[in-house]
């Protein structure tokens, strides 16, 4: 099948007026096309692919366009708008910190990073004493991976060794490139560290009643089979809290056999949160939901719901291995994103988000179950937890994934006001702020609905 192609030249659609989208019968709107162009000419391809939507605005649970169209937003960007788009709060401490004229310090002491990081350890599950703060959640990752190696080598093990997943995703820097990934996506590294070994990721439909416990074991056989020494050769095991792209959770007897396995052995057990984190999954953080205690986790997106900001957590005597001013960044702990990660903070916890993502998860998994009973068999699987779901697609009749039809169906849905996580491959995701209204929730599920529905039965007619 050939690959879909997003069309980004004006043409009539519906016109749309509700109370929470407004779509105005020519899109892409034809000034729009001059901003494509430019992009196209002076910025690498990579950049490229998504929806396209020329952001102007973003308020709560709402995009809007330079040409009157709004959309119901179920992206929060890319997992960070958590606590709603430029929410009230976070822009007033941007505000007043803009004001102070102090936009860049460096790692010299600041006021603000102190209050933020009180707060930040002190609202998160006891065992996480310090933090180590950050612009991305790659280099939050590659924190990860220098940890887990220090410690590895200060509590004797033989060799610097790092097991991770075929096919989660931890950033786009060599180090974390090569913990995610696949042997063919890794390609362009030209050197591959002979210390970080990737096991198959258990996706719960490989096994629908089986003993998680022994696929563990069995992925220890790899690892020895291949020449390595589980016990004495392995630091740390890194788990993408659920993978990416299929917001498939890890079954919990499998992680709760790692993190036994990892306490006898003493190996560092991590679990890079940086895009479930902060209540995205009606838990403060996804590991929560395996009942497991990490040694560190990664954080990104949700930690600010605006700035750039990221951070690892952990016990004191991990996150205190290196030495005096040997790991930061340029960036590290800027104040305005401290300022905006202390409001951001302050209002998941006080306006009550994480029980919000809870119940309103159950709405929206309750309806995307009723739509993939009604869908002939193309929604295989609905996954996630909270405000986090994916719609894993397959042809039934070729027994194949199907990524043709959810790109069709982002596209039509970003034509009736609603914006998806297009992935581009057989997978929609779903994620919208957590102080989205449920009227304007629901709306949003009776648009994603009916355009399922439709484009099932056109695929069903050609």
């Amino acid at each position: 099948m050939v690959d879909y192609i997003l069309n980004k030249r004006p043409k009539q659609i519906s016109s749309i007026h509700t109370l929470h989208r407004r779509m105005n019968g020519l899109f892409p709107h034809p000034d729009s096309i001059k901003i494509f162009e430019k992009l196209s000419k002076f910025e690498s391809r990579s950049m490229h692919g998504q929806l396209p939507v020329v952001w102007d605005k973003a308020s709560n649970y709402q995009v809007f366009d330079p040409y009157g169209n709004i959309w119901i937003d179920f992206t929060s960007t890319i997992f960070v708008a958590n606590a709603g788009h430029a929410h009230p709060r976070i822009k007033k401490a941007i505000k007043d910190m803009l004001e102070k004229d102090l936009l860049h310090t460096y790692t010299y002491p600041t006021e603000i990073r102190g209050e933020f990081l009180e707060y930040f350890i002190r609202n998160t599950p006891a065992h996480f004493e310090k933090a180590y703060l950050v612009s991305t959640g790659t280099e939050a990752t590659e924190c990860l991976i220098k940890l887990i190696r220090m410690h590895g080598g200060v509590t004797g093990k033989k060799k610097p060794g790092i097991v991770s997943f075929l096919g989660a995703f931890h950033g786009r820097t060599i180090g974390a490139a090569q913990i995610g990934g696949t042997p063919q996506s890794q390609k362009w590294i030209g050197y591959y560290d002979p210390h970080i070994h990737q096991v198959p990721f258990p996706y719960q439909w490989d096994l629908e009643e089986g003993d998680w416990e022994k696929v563990f074991e069995d992925h220890l056989t790899l690892l020895r089979e291949k020449g390595v020494d589980p016990e004495d050769d392995i630091s740390g095991f890194i788990f993408e809290s659920y993978i990416g792209w299929a917001a498939s959770f890890i079954p919990k007897e499998y992680v709760q056999a790692a993190e036994q396995f990892c306490r006898k052995h003493n190996i560092l057990l991590a679990f890079d949160e940086i895009q479930g984190g902060f209540g995205r999954t009606g838990e403060l953080f996804v590991y929560q939901h395996y009942d497991v205690e990490p040694d560190l986790i990664a954080c990104g997106k949700g930690l600010s719901s605006s700035l750039p900001l990221a951070a690892v957590l952990g016990r004191k005597e991990i996150m205190d291995l290196p030495e005096v001013g040997s790991m930061s960044s340029t960036h590290s702990a800027n104040p305005l994103s401290c300022a905006a990660g202390l409001a951001n903070l302050q209002v998941i916890f006080e306006e009550k988000l994480v029980e919000a993502s809870s119940k309103k998860g159950e709405i929206l998994h309750n309806r995307l179950n009723d739509i993939k009973n009604k869908s002939n068999g193309y929604i295989k699987y609905v996954t996630g937890k909270g405000l986090l779901a994916a719609l894993v697609f397959h042809d039934p009749q070729m027994g194949l994934p199907e990524k043709y039809l959810p790109s069709q169906i982002c596209e039509k849905a970003m034509e009736s006001g609603l914006l998806l996580v297009h992935t581009g491959r057989e997978s929609i995701k779903i994620a919208p702020p957590l102080s989205i209204p449920l009227e304007a929730l629901e709306e949003g599920l009776v648009v994603l609905e009916s355009i399922i529905l439709e484009c099932i039965r056109q695929k069903n007619a050609a």
